[in-house]
């Protein structure tokens, strides 16, 4: 792996880690992280929104697969912007069978996001993806490596295929992953497929095959993958429970504590002499936003750290700026709180909420949000009495979803994670009733720790000063060029 840093930037969110964020950290000599979750929706919105810096038009005449560039910009680009009441067009859900013009438009979000991400230096960048969200995955994965992008990391599941993928990508090769389908018999065969030719029609030489980082939370997961990956594994991100966004559930029956959270004990704890062992290279993350706990990392052995949420609120994050100003004064007060959500998300995996007025952390808040899916990343597909596919989500109405087949008490307390997120860096749908979706804030357990960014009256810092903070004694570093 060229130049293994210090520093792993997270891939939070929606377009909490976007491009201007990832950038930043990767002029800083660190790895810089964009979040490849709904990519393909983001760049949509932004485009209606009229693009007014220009960035995402830049960036799309430089896409190698231009026609597919410019159907992209033709069907969503607003010169100057919709109207603000006008809600966004909607983005065609993804399925397991998407058109070619679906493929299109995720796999130059990819390119666009990476290709910004990497303007203008030398540094590093990476994806990030959650392996539940397969069905876009492929695409986008393709466009960020004609993008140059440098890393590729992988949580929230067993990516054991994604690894051979990213070697049928570079050589522009048709690819497979199996699909996890629901109520799927031993003798089902459920594949998503994806081939480059029908988005980049022309022969093309190889691309250069990113490292491949699996984000894992236990050693056994990291020696499976390791074994039987379909292709070259390059280090491990071990997460543990204190993270942001989505936490493994804990091993063992399920506790839950007087807050109503899951209870992580022992178990939880990763082994990291087994990690050691395999001689892949590792970074821990959870609570390392500190330079005592990136030397204690390396003292272990780690390669080093990866940090989220000290960089999802600094200047150059995607969460909208009163989200940002709101969360970080209550750090400043010491007043700011953070609850493992065991329901929250359709996924299944605890989600970590922050709170915050006029957001979906509050009840009332989400009693009042009409239930529905119309972005559709986390449902789940399942396999029909007829063999056919269906898709269903637990935040959806419960009527729909239990005439899908889905039980009753699976929806309790399900949140819409995409609408959300998208309302979270200041692209809330307004949907046909009226209703404008509220947003969603999630963070690590640090985040009650991002006070001492905020010294001598300070309501705001920049990436630059998380990564000086934890390398330590304000230590220089150097852009690259």
């Amino acid at each position: 792996m060229r130049g293994a840093p210090l520093i792993i930037q997270g891939g939070m969110g929606a377009g909490v880690s976007g491009w201007p964020l990832a950038r930043a950290v990767s002029r800083l000599g660190q790895l810089g992280v964009v979040s490849g979750t709904a990519l393909d929706a983001i760049l949509a919105r932004r485009l209606q929104c009229g693009d007014p810096a220009g960035h995402l038009r830049r960036a799309l005449a430089h896409c190698p697969a231009s026609a597919a560039a410019a159907r992209v910009l033709e069907t969503y680009f607003v010169p100057g912007g919709k109207p603000p009441q006008q809600p966004f067009r909607s983005v065609p859900i993804f399925t397991a069978s998407p058109t070619i013009a679906r493929q299109e438009l995720a796999m130059v979000a990819g390119f666009v996001e990476v290709w910004l991400a990497k303007e203008g230096h030398a540094g590093l960048v990476g994806i990030n993806f959650l392996e539940k969200i397969q069905l876009p995955l492929l695409p986008i994965l393709y466009g960020a490596l004609l993008a140059g992008v440098d890393y590729v990391l992988v949580g929230a599941g067993i990516p054991r295929e994604i690894p051979g993928a990213l070697d049928s990508l570079a050589r522009h090769e048709p690819v497979s992953i199996r699909l996890h389908v629901e109520g799927a018999g031993r003798d089902d065969e459920y594949r998503l497929h994806f081939d480059p030719r029908l988005v980049l029609p022309a022969a093309h030489p190889p691309l250069r095959r990113p490292a491949f980082l699996a984000i894992i939370a236990s050693s056994t997961l990291a020696l499976t993958l390791a074994k039987k990956a379909t292709g070259r594994v390059d280090g491990f991100v071990i997460e543990g429970p204190t993270a942001g966004g989505h936490n493994a559930p804990p091993r063992g029956d399920p506790q839950l504590n007087t807050r109503g959270e899951p209870v992580y004990g022992d178990k939880d704890v990763v082994d990291l002499e087994k990690i050691r062992a395999l001689g892949l290279p590792f970074w821990l993350a959870g609570s390392y936003g500190h330079p005592d706990r990136l030397r204690a990392a390396r003292a272990k052995g780690a390669a080093g750290v990866q940090v989220g949420t000290a960089f999802a609120f600094s200047e150059e994050s995607g969460l909208a700026p009163e989200l940002k100003a709101a969360v970080l004064e209550r750090a400043r007060r010491g007043q700011v709180d953070v609850f493992t959500d065991p329901l929250a998300s359709a996924s299944g995996f605890p989600f970590k909420v922050v709170t915050v007025e006029g957001t979906l952390s509050e009840a009332d808040v989400y009693a009042h949000r009409p239930r529905l899916c119309d972005l559709g990343y986390l449902r789940s597909v399942y396999k029909r009495s007829d063999g056919s596919l269906g898709y269903r989500c637990p935040a959806e109405p419960v009527e729909l979803y239990v005439k899908k087949g889905g039980k009753p008490e699976d929806a309790i307390g399900r949140k819409c994670l995409c609408n959300g997120l998208l309302a979270t860096i200041g692209l809330a749908q307004r949907q046909r009733t009226g209703y404008v979706e509220r947003p969603l804030v999630t963070a690590g357990d640090e985040v009650t720790r991002l006070g001492h960014f905020l010294h001598d009256g300070k309501t705001s810092y920049t990436a630059r000063e998380v990564v000086q903070y934890l390398l330590g004694d304000g230590a220089a570093v150097l852009e690259r060029s």
